[in-house]
Protein backbone atom coordinates (compact mmCIF):
# COMPACT_ATOMS: atom_id res chain seq x y z
CA UNK A 1 0.00 0.00 0.00
CA UNK A 2 1.85 3.44 -1.08
CA UNK A 3 -0.01 5.75 1.22
CA UNK A 4 1.55 9.51 1.90
CA UNK A 5 -0.35 10.93 4.03
CA UNK A 6 1.12 11.01 8.22
CA UNK A 7 0.28 12.20 11.23
CA UNK A 8 3.69 13.71 12.53
CA UNK A 9 4.11 16.21 15.07
CA UNK A 10 4.07 19.95 13.54
CA UNK A 11 7.42 20.83 13.80
CA UNK A 12 8.69 18.00 11.69
CA UNK A 13 6.16 17.87 9.34
CA UNK A 14 4.16 20.61 7.96
CA UNK A 15 3.35 18.65 5.30
CA UNK A 16 5.27 15.77 3.31
CA UNK A 17 6.14 18.18 0.42
CA UNK A 18 9.59 17.34 -0.76
CA UNK A 19 9.83 16.86 -4.80
CA UNK A 20 11.46 13.06 -4.96
CA UNK A 21 12.67 11.94 -8.37
CA UNK A 22 14.42 9.03 -9.30
CA UNK A 23 16.50 8.31 -12.15
CA UNK A 24 17.28 5.33 -13.37
CA UNK A 25 21.08 5.44 -14.86
CA UNK A 26 21.59 1.47 -16.41
CA UNK A 27 25.09 2.23 -17.87
CA UNK A 28 26.23 3.27 -14.14
CA UNK A 29 24.62 0.22 -12.37
CA UNK A 30 22.60 3.08 -9.85
CA UNK A 31 19.59 4.53 -9.75
CA UNK A 32 20.03 7.98 -8.02
CA UNK A 33 17.46 9.57 -5.41
CA UNK A 34 17.04 13.02 -5.76
CA UNK A 35 15.21 15.37 -3.17
CA UNK A 36 13.95 18.85 -3.84
CA UNK A 37 16.73 18.99 -6.87
CA UNK A 38 19.46 17.76 -4.50
CA UNK A 39 20.81 14.37 -4.12
CA UNK A 40 19.41 11.75 -1.25
CA UNK A 41 21.70 8.72 -2.64
CA UNK A 42 21.89 5.94 -5.24
CA UNK A 43 20.92 2.69 -4.97
CA UNK A 44 23.85 0.75 -6.72
CA UNK A 45 23.86 -2.64 -7.92
CA UNK A 46 27.66 -3.11 -9.49
CA UNK A 47 28.81 -6.58 -8.69
CA UNK A 48 31.70 -5.82 -7.11
CA UNK A 49 29.65 -4.65 -3.95
CA UNK A 50 28.81 -7.89 -3.20
CA UNK A 51 25.46 -6.76 -2.18
CA UNK A 52 23.41 -3.36 -3.52
CA UNK A 53 23.50 -1.11 -1.56
CA UNK A 54 22.40 2.45 -0.89
CA UNK A 55 25.88 4.90 -1.39
CA UNK A 56 26.11 7.79 -0.33
CA UNK A 57 23.37 9.11 1.93
CA UNK A 58 23.16 12.69 2.28
CA UNK A 59 21.30 14.69 4.66
CA UNK A 60 18.91 17.51 3.69
CA UNK A 61 21.59 20.02 4.51
CA UNK A 62 23.92 18.37 1.97
CA UNK A 63 26.23 16.84 5.04
CA UNK A 64 27.25 13.31 3.83
CA UNK A 65 26.38 10.94 6.60
CA UNK A 66 28.20 7.86 5.10
CA UNK A 67 31.31 6.51 5.19
CA UNK A 68 33.55 7.34 1.94
CA UNK A 69 36.05 4.08 2.28
CA UNK A 70 36.25 1.69 0.38
CA UNK A 71 34.36 3.53 -2.75
CA UNK A 72 35.68 7.64 -1.92
CA UNK A 73 38.17 7.65 0.87
CA UNK A 74 38.02 10.60 3.28
CA UNK A 75 40.38 11.98 5.51
CA UNK A 76 41.14 10.15 8.90
CA UNK A 77 38.67 7.94 8.55
CA UNK A 78 38.77 4.25 9.11
CA UNK A 79 39.63 1.59 6.88
CA UNK A 80 38.47 -1.49 8.48
CA UNK A 81 35.58 -3.83 7.51
CA UNK A 82 35.66 -2.89 3.62
CA UNK A 83 31.98 -4.71 3.05
CA UNK A 84 30.53 -1.98 5.45
CA UNK A 85 29.12 -0.18 2.08
CA UNK A 86 26.40 2.60 2.84
CA UNK A 87 23.25 1.18 4.03
CA UNK A 88 22.55 -2.39 2.85
CA UNK A 89 20.61 -6.05 4.06
CA UNK A 90 21.95 -9.26 4.32
CA UNK A 91 23.16 -11.68 7.11
CA UNK A 92 25.76 -13.25 8.14
CA UNK A 93 24.79 -17.13 8.40
CA UNK A 94 22.41 -18.57 5.15
CA UNK A 95 22.65 -22.22 4.75
CA UNK A 96 26.15 -21.63 6.96
CA UNK A 97 27.11 -19.25 4.20
CA UNK A 98 28.19 -15.56 5.11
CA UNK A 99 26.58 -12.57 3.28
CA UNK A 100 27.60 -9.99 5.46
CA UNK A 101 31.45 -10.37 5.33
CA UNK A 102 31.81 -10.63 1.93
CA UNK A 103 33.72 -7.57 -0.20
CA UNK A 104 36.54 -7.69 -3.07
CA UNK A 105 38.74 -7.52 -0.32
CA UNK A 106 38.27 -11.33 0.34
CA UNK A 107 40.54 -13.37 -1.39
CA UNK A 108 39.62 -15.70 -3.89
CA UNK A 109 41.06 -19.00 -2.36
CA UNK A 110 38.27 -17.76 0.64
CA UNK A 111 35.55 -17.29 -1.21
CA UNK A 112 33.82 -20.53 -0.78
CA UNK A 113 32.43 -19.82 2.32
CA UNK A 114 30.76 -16.44 1.30
CA UNK A 115 27.26 -15.54 0.01
CA UNK A 116 26.46 -12.88 -2.94
CA UNK A 117 23.30 -10.78 -3.13
CA UNK A 118 23.26 -10.36 -7.07
CA UNK A 119 20.90 -7.46 -8.74
CA UNK A 120 18.43 -8.99 -11.12
CA UNK A 121 16.53 -6.18 -12.08
CA UNK A 122 14.56 -2.74 -11.57
CA UNK A 123 10.95 -3.34 -11.45
CA UNK A 124 9.83 -0.04 -10.83
CA UNK A 125 11.81 3.31 -10.33
CA UNK A 126 9.32 6.31 -10.86
CA UNK A 127 7.27 8.94 -8.39
CA UNK A 128 4.14 8.18 -7.39
CA UNK A 129 2.08 11.48 -5.93
CA UNK A 130 4.60 12.45 -3.05
CA UNK A 131 6.26 8.97 -2.66
CA UNK A 132 9.61 7.94 -4.68
CA UNK A 133 8.86 4.03 -5.41
CA UNK A 134 11.90 1.67 -6.48
CA UNK A 135 11.65 -1.88 -6.75
CA UNK A 136 13.42 -4.44 -7.51
CA UNK A 137 14.63 -8.29 -7.44
CA UNK A 138 17.70 -9.59 -6.44
CA UNK A 139 19.01 -13.37 -5.34
CA UNK A 140 20.94 -14.62 -3.01
CA UNK A 141 23.58 -16.98 -4.26
CA UNK A 142 26.36 -19.43 -3.05
CA UNK A 143 29.26 -19.64 -3.94
CA UNK A 144 30.00 -21.94 -7.01
CA UNK A 145 32.08 -20.47 -9.92
CA UNK A 146 29.02 -18.38 -11.35
CA UNK A 147 27.10 -17.79 -8.26
CA UNK A 148 24.10 -19.52 -10.30
CA UNK A 149 23.08 -21.90 -7.44
CA UNK A 150 19.89 -20.07 -6.15
CA UNK A 151 19.32 -19.80 -2.19
CA UNK A 152 16.54 -16.64 -1.55
CA UNK A 153 14.54 -14.69 -3.98
CA UNK A 154 14.64 -10.78 -2.85
CA UNK A 155 12.09 -8.13 -3.50
CA UNK A 156 12.91 -4.55 -2.36
CA UNK A 157 10.66 -1.66 -2.12
CA UNK A 158 12.24 1.38 -1.06
CA UNK A 159 9.93 4.31 -0.82
CA UNK A 160 11.73 7.35 -0.46
CA UNK A 161 10.15 10.76 0.90
CA UNK A 162 10.70 13.98 3.40
CA UNK A 163 9.86 17.41 3.58
CA UNK A 164 12.19 20.32 4.40
CA UNK A 165 14.72 19.55 7.26
CA UNK A 166 13.67 15.46 7.62
CA UNK A 167 14.12 12.68 4.34
CA UNK A 168 13.13 8.90 4.92
CA UNK A 169 13.16 6.05 3.37
CA UNK A 170 11.41 2.64 3.98
CA UNK A 171 12.86 -0.43 2.80
CA UNK A 172 9.84 -3.49 2.32
CA UNK A 173 11.63 -6.53 2.16
CA UNK A 174 10.60 -10.04 1.10
CA UNK A 175 12.46 -13.26 1.13
CA UNK A 176 11.28 -16.42 -0.30
CA UNK A 177 13.32 -19.55 -0.34
CA UNK A 178 13.84 -21.15 -3.69
CA UNK A 179 16.14 -23.69 -2.13
CA UNK A 180 14.67 -26.81 -0.80
CA UNK A 181 15.87 -25.53 2.44
CA UNK A 182 17.25 -22.30 3.81
CA UNK A 183 18.47 -22.09 7.47
CA UNK A 184 19.21 -18.71 9.47
CA UNK A 185 20.82 -19.30 12.85
CA UNK A 186 21.70 -16.84 15.56
CA UNK A 187 23.93 -14.83 14.12
CA UNK A 188 25.44 -10.75 15.51
CA UNK A 189 26.15 -9.87 11.46
CA UNK A 190 22.89 -8.51 10.81
CA UNK A 191 20.31 -6.86 8.88
CA UNK A 192 20.34 -3.55 7.93
CA UNK A 193 22.89 -1.39 8.27
CA UNK A 194 24.49 1.57 7.64
CA UNK A 195 28.21 2.61 8.23
CA UNK A 196 28.45 5.94 9.31
CA UNK A 197 30.30 9.06 8.57
CA UNK A 198 33.59 9.90 11.05
CA UNK A 199 31.79 12.50 12.76
CA UNK A 200 29.10 10.44 14.32
CA UNK A 201 31.63 7.33 15.78
CA UNK A 202 31.26 7.91 19.50
CA UNK A 203 34.15 9.69 21.15
CA UNK A 204 36.52 6.81 22.88
CA UNK A 205 36.92 6.24 26.21
CA UNK A 206 40.12 6.66 28.32
CA UNK A 207 40.53 3.13 28.47
CA UNK A 208 40.46 2.97 24.48
CA UNK A 209 44.30 4.53 24.55
CA UNK A 210 43.14 6.37 21.26
CA UNK A 211 45.28 9.37 21.31
CA UNK A 212 44.20 12.54 21.79
CA UNK A 213 44.70 13.93 17.95
CA UNK A 214 42.24 10.62 16.95
CA UNK A 215 39.39 12.36 18.87
CA UNK A 216 38.98 15.04 17.23
CA UNK A 217 35.74 15.14 15.23
CA UNK A 218 34.20 12.17 17.18
CA UNK A 219 30.51 13.32 18.51
CA UNK A 220 28.08 10.50 17.34
CA UNK A 221 25.93 9.31 20.29
CA UNK A 222 23.13 7.00 20.49
CA UNK A 223 19.60 6.81 22.27
CA UNK A 224 17.06 4.32 21.72
CA UNK A 225 14.02 3.91 22.56
CA UNK A 226 14.04 2.12 25.70
CA UNK A 227 16.20 5.12 27.30
CA UNK A 228 19.52 3.39 27.18
CA UNK A 229 22.44 5.40 25.58
CA UNK A 230 25.96 5.30 24.30
CA UNK A 231 27.29 2.20 24.07
CA UNK A 232 24.32 0.61 26.34
CA UNK A 233 22.62 0.53 23.24
CA UNK A 234 24.77 -2.64 21.71
CA UNK A 235 22.41 -5.78 21.79
CA UNK A 236 19.62 -4.31 23.77
CA UNK A 237 15.93 -4.52 22.10
CA UNK A 238 14.68 -1.29 21.08
CA UNK A 239 11.74 -0.04 19.05
CA UNK A 240 13.95 1.88 17.40
CA UNK A 241 17.29 3.71 17.76
CA UNK A 242 18.63 7.67 17.23
CA UNK A 243 22.62 8.44 16.38
CA UNK A 244 23.44 12.12 16.48
CA UNK A 245 26.15 14.04 15.53
CA UNK A 246 27.88 17.18 14.37
CA UNK A 247 30.12 17.28 10.98
CA UNK A 248 31.02 20.67 10.09
CA UNK A 249 28.86 22.85 12.59
CA UNK A 250 26.12 21.16 11.35
CA UNK A 251 24.06 18.50 13.55
CA UNK A 252 22.49 15.58 12.26
CA UNK A 253 20.39 12.47 13.67
CA UNK A 254 20.12 8.92 12.20
CA UNK A 255 17.21 6.57 13.46
CA UNK A 256 16.50 3.62 11.98
CA UNK A 257 12.82 1.72 13.15
CA UNK A 258 12.10 -1.30 13.58
CA UNK A 259 8.31 -2.32 12.81
CA UNK A 260 6.09 -4.09 14.96
CA UNK A 261 5.20 -6.69 12.54
CA UNK A 262 8.95 -7.80 11.71
CA UNK A 263 9.75 -11.23 13.56
CA UNK A 264 11.74 -11.37 16.91
CA UNK A 265 10.18 -7.56 17.69
CA UNK A 266 11.92 -6.05 18.78
CA UNK A 267 14.89 -6.26 17.53
CA UNK A 268 17.90 -6.58 19.22
CA UNK A 269 20.80 -4.07 17.97
CA UNK A 270 24.43 -4.36 16.41
CA UNK A 271 24.75 -0.51 16.88
CA UNK A 272 28.69 0.04 17.42
CA UNK A 273 30.58 2.99 18.81
CA UNK A 274 33.31 3.16 15.21
CA UNK A 275 30.44 3.62 12.71
CA UNK A 276 28.87 0.80 12.56
CA UNK A 277 25.03 0.75 13.07
CA UNK A 278 22.68 -2.01 12.27
CA UNK A 279 19.31 -3.52 13.14
CA UNK A 280 19.34 -7.09 13.73
CA UNK A 281 15.44 -9.19 13.57
CA UNK A 282 17.20 -12.61 13.13
CA UNK A 283 20.29 -12.34 16.43
CA UNK A 284 19.08 -12.89 20.12
CA UNK A 285 21.02 -15.04 22.81
CA UNK A 286 24.51 -14.29 20.00
CA UNK A 287 23.38 -10.51 21.62
CA UNK A 288 22.04 -11.39 25.26
CA UNK A 289 22.48 -15.00 26.75
CA UNK A 290 18.91 -14.51 29.06
CA UNK A 291 17.26 -14.91 25.25
CA UNK A 292 16.43 -17.85 23.51
CA UNK A 293 18.51 -19.23 20.20
CA UNK A 294 17.32 -17.80 17.03
CA UNK A 295 16.79 -20.35 14.33
CA UNK A 296 14.43 -20.43 11.38
CA UNK A 297 14.06 -22.73 8.55
CA UNK A 298 12.12 -21.90 5.27
CA UNK A 299 11.15 -24.34 2.92
CA UNK A 300 11.05 -23.86 -0.94
CA UNK A 301 8.38 -21.86 -1.65
CA UNK A 302 7.71 -19.98 2.01
CA UNK A 303 8.63 -16.04 2.68
CA UNK A 304 9.82 -13.88 5.35
CA UNK A 305 8.84 -9.94 5.52
CA UNK A 306 10.38 -7.31 6.86
CA UNK A 307 9.66 -3.40 6.84
CA UNK A 308 12.56 -0.92 8.26
CA UNK A 309 12.38 2.95 7.88
CA UNK A 310 16.01 4.89 7.72
CA UNK A 311 15.40 8.56 8.55
CA UNK A 312 17.96 11.29 8.27
CA UNK A 313 17.62 14.96 9.78
CA UNK A 314 19.21 17.76 9.66
CA UNK A 315 19.18 19.12 13.37
CA UNK A 316 18.36 16.83 16.46
CA UNK A 317 15.27 15.25 16.92
CA UNK A 318 14.01 14.62 20.27
CA UNK A 319 11.92 11.64 21.61
CA UNK A 320 8.48 12.71 21.10
CA UNK A 321 8.93 13.78 17.14
CA UNK A 322 11.19 10.23 16.77
CA UNK A 323 7.92 8.51 18.38
CA UNK A 324 5.95 10.59 16.22
CA UNK A 325 7.83 9.45 12.83
CA UNK A 326 7.60 5.50 14.73
CA UNK A 327 3.90 5.92 14.95
CA UNK A 328 2.82 6.89 11.42
CA UNK A 329 5.44 3.97 10.27
CA UNK A 330 4.23 1.12 12.58
CA UNK A 331 0.40 2.29 11.47
CA UNK A 332 1.78 1.22 7.63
Amino acid sequence: MLCVALSLAPSIFAQINASVQLKLQEELDRVEVWMDGELFTSYRFYAALEKPVLYPIYAPDGLPVTRGFPIAPREKERVDHPHHVGLWFNFGDVNGYDFWNNSNAVAEERKGAYGRIVHRTVEQAETVGELGVLKVRMDWVAPDNAYSIRMLEESATYLFRGSEGVWMVDRITRLTAVADRVEFTDNKEGMLAIRVDRAFELPPEVSDGVAALDKEGLTGWYLNSEGDQGREVWGKRARWVRLTGTRGGSACSLILMDHPENISYPSCWHARDYGLFSINNLGRQVYNRELDKFHLLLKKGESLSFRHRFVVASGELNRQEIEAIFKDFSAR
